[in-house]
């Protein structure tokens, strides 16, 4: 009940919000003004016997090839540390980031460690996806607080002691190739395509300078001349804080997973809708019984688990809902006792039904 009541004053937010202005840069993303993701294989040592063990055949290798490369030549086959683990190296490169600048990486064990707390990562290079060195990573690893007991009778773990970060563990050394400067127009790309939302930022834009500067190539994307002369990095900050008109598309998204329903927008439903709901309760209970075998028979006596279910169905309720408005729809369903689980079949039913106009997303 309490989720429900949570989700009417969600929803009766939303539909209050419409009609709001928001800042064209919560709207759009500036063509190649954006992250880029780097992946990189390195060791990290020093761990307590939790590293990776003789299976892990790519890692006593890569450990060899490390040696040989300091002049020190071992057989792989001979290698038999476990304090040091295989691991994957990424992370998001943010925009415009030049030589020198750090940034965190995330480091996660690729064999069979136990864990790679505490441990420390040699110089790992980073590759983009043209396969160039981009950057390095380096330097202990930190899990989060995490550690894992174990022993004869049980084990107790925290955290995932088997991935963790290292904070400006990466250093860039070559640049982007992106450059601003070097761009002729400016590309706008909505992060939710819609017709009327690239014609709304294109007007506002040619209204705000007094020149037909921008232009709506489809409902993805907005192109926009630079003005002669102007700086490049100032006119974009002014566009991106111009303020639109939006009227979102109303949309129903539905996450069946943990039962979360979120509305937004102005939906509306054609009425009358008739619904009908009836709960089925299933109760299973597990009760120990003591399984005494015949005298003499040589069994033994047993603790066994005696299982017993009921289910009991209650009578069903029919509702009349005669307005379109999305609140007497939610109040209705709140009066009726649903569930979140039996809120989205009902959802999904009127959508079929053809009575409920947006945009249904299911998770």
């Amino acid at each position: 009940m309490s989720v429900l009541r949570v989700l009417i004053l969600f929803l009766l937010f939303t539909v209050s919000a419409l009609g709001a202005e928001v800042k064209v840069g919560t709207l759009v993303n500036v063509e190649g003004v954006r992250p880029n993701y780097l992946t990189g294989y390195g060791i990290v040592v020093g761990l307590n016997g939790s590293g990776d063990g003789t299976t892990s055949i790519f890692t006593l290798q890569s450990i060899a090839n490390m040696l040989r490369k300091m002049g020190i030549y071992v057989d792989p086959k001979a290698i038999k540390t476990k304090n040091a683990a295989a691991v994957i190296v990424t992370a998001k490169l943010p925009p415009f980031a030049k030589p020198g600048m750090t940034f965190d990486v995330e480091v996660a064990s690729l064999g069979d460690a136990k864990s790679i707390a505490n441990g420390v990562l040699i110089r790992t290079p980073l590759m983009g996806p043209d396969g160039k060195i981009y950057a390095f990573a380096q330097g202990p690893v930190s899990t989060g607080g995490g550690y894992s007991e174990s022993n004869r009778g049980g084990k107790v773990q925290k955290n995932f002691p088997t991935a963790g970060i290292i904070p400006n563990g990466g250093i860039v050394e070559r640049p982007l190739p992106f450059e601003l400067s070097q761009t002729k127009k400016l590309t706008l790309t909505l992060n939710s395509p819609d017709f009327s939302v690239a014609s709304e930022i294109a007007d506002r834009i040619n209204d705000h300078f007094g020149m037909r500067l921008a232009r709506a190539v489809d409902s993805a994307t907005v192109e926009v001349d630079y003005p002669p002369g102007v700086n490049k990095v100032q006119f974009i900050s002014e566009v991106l804080n111009l303020k639109v008109d939006t009227n979102p598309e109303p949309t129903v998204v539905i996450y069946e997973k943990t039962g979360t329903v979120i509305m937004s927008g102005d939906v509306k439903i054609d009425p009358p809708v008739y619904v009908s709901h009836g709960n089925i309760y299933v109760s299973v209970t597990r009760t120990p019984a003591v399984s005494q075998p015949p005298p003499l028979s040589g069994g033994e006596t047993k603790v066994i688990q005696q299982v017993e279910t009921k289910v009991v169905e209650e009578h069903g309720r029919i509702f009349e809902i005669s307005s379109p408005s999305l609140k007497d729809l939610v109040k209705a369903l709140n009066q009726l006792g649903v569930s979140p689980g039996d809120l989205i079949a009902i959802i999904q039913a009127i959508k079929a039904a053809g009575k409920l106009h947006a945009k249904l997303i299911i998770m």
